[in-house]
């Protein structure tokens, strides 16, 4: 027995094959016309008749692949019956054919062509083989429901093309925004890598800085207090191990132009002790936060504190804005050995999978973006998402430990 597998391979095999299709449509029309004819109906000598039924069934079996010749072929043929006296048989079925055909993917011209041929077509068989004894009126009605069909397969036809050209409107702008939304993304990308790019410039800027000094001091200080030099020259050996491993970082970011920096000043960078801060000016505007810190609290490289207090920025920023109305939040920062967790929460109504999936489907979504972009330059981890229940929650892994 067959398969809801096997059917479908047939229909697709089918599909892959339309001119097989009509071929075989095409030979049983011949067939039951040829049939018709060793019976001897219609008018006309055989020999007549069987080359329009090889003819009309030409036109169904090549219908797809050329349907405006197999329209001239069809009409054609018929003008060639109507002059020789080959009354309509079986195989003029192939003209309702060809006019559907002509009318859903033919040219315009094409189509104009079939309809009015269709409506022309009953009326010139009813002149040329008029029913004998019967009435004007009578004759006209019968014509005119004959034409009714003919106008059905233009009808039936354009109205196919009609919702083929919508659908494909409709593939089109999908593609465009898809597009739209992947450059705004891109930008969004880029945008964020020159903030960071600035951010970190001012973490190696710093670092240098106090080699510097340092490297002046101990000069200074060489002769007189050897003790305080070799702690200066202790200093500038931790410090530039941290500015060579913010530098690796910095060469993950491209900067593809001096106007991506947008000649935005330099200015002193948040760290961790500011969330504190941040956390307050946050409940000041009216979002309740509950703030906690675990494990105990130590020095960090400068740009993973940066990193976490601008994750902890957009969070509690997406809160305000996708959370809804009488939202509260939480924030955890907890002190690991090889590196520091942030997990904010919300339990809010949440933002919708667009706005946190890669850019959002409406090309808004870029404080994650923003946030991926600054944890995957740390070597960090993040993880975003709905909560059970209801609400957003950020999860982020920031390592501690040098060129981390």
């Amino acid at each position: 027995m067959p398969t809801l597998g096997d059917v479908q391979r047939l229909y697709d095999f089918l599909r892959r094959h339309p001119t097989g299709v009509d071929a075989f449509w095409a030979f049983l029309l011949l067939a039951l016309s040829l049939l018709t004819i060793a019976d001897g109906a219609g008018t006309g000598s055989a020999a007549g008749k069987t080359v329009v039924a090889l003819a009309q069934c030409t036109v169904i079996a090549l219908r797809r692949r050329m349907p405006e010749r197999m329209l001239l072929l069809s009409a054609g043929t018929g003008l060639v019956q109507l002059a020789a006296g080959i009354g309509p048989n079986l195989a003029d079925f192939a003209m309702l054919v060809i006019i559907y055909t002509v009318a859903s993917s033919g040219a315009r011209w094409s189509s104009r062509f079939a309809l009015v041929g269709g409506l022309l077509a009953p009326w010139l068989a009813a002149a040329r083989w008029p029913t004998p004894g019967e009435s004007l009126s009578k004759g006209m009605l019968g014509t005119a429901f004959v034409t009714v069909p003919f106008v059905l397969a233009w009808v039936l036809g354009d109205s196919v093309r009609t919702r083929r050209a919508y659908w494909a409107q409709l593939e089109e702008r999908a593609a465009r925004l898809e597009k739209e939304r992947e450059q705004q993304a891109q930008i969004a990308v880029t945008a964020e890598r020159a903030r960071i790019a600035r951010e970190l410039h001012d973490v190696v800027a710093h670092n240098v800085s106090v080699m510097v000094v340092q490297a002046d001091g101990a000069a200074y200080v060489m002769d007189a207090s050897p003790e305080q030099a070799r702690q200066a020259l202790q200093t500038i050996s931790s410090t530039g191990r941290q500015a060579l491993a913010e530098m690796r970082r910095l060469l993950g970011v491209l900067r593809t132009d001096d106007s991506a920096e947008g000649g935005g000043e330099y200015v002193p960078q948040p760290d961790v002790e500011q969330i504190g801060d941040l956390v307050e000016q946050v409940r000041g505007a009216g979002l309740p936060v509950d703030f906690k810190i675990e494990g105990a609290p130590r020095p960090l490289p400068s740009g993973v504190e940066l990193t976490a207090y601008r994750i902890v920025q957009e969070a509690l920023t997406n809160t305000r804005k996708h959370g809804g109305p009488d939202v509260g939040a939480s924030v955890r920062l907890t002190y690991f050995d090889d590196g520091l967790g942030l997990l904010v929460e919300d339990d809010g109504r949440g933002a919708g999978q667009e706005l946190y999936a890669s850019g959002g489907a409406d090309g808004r979504g870029h404080g994650l973006i923003g946030m991926r972009e600054r944890v995957g330059m740390i070597g960090g981890t993040l993880d975003a998402g709905p909560r059970p229940g209801g609400g957003f929650r950020i999860s982020v892994l920031l390592p501690i430990k040098p060129g981390g």
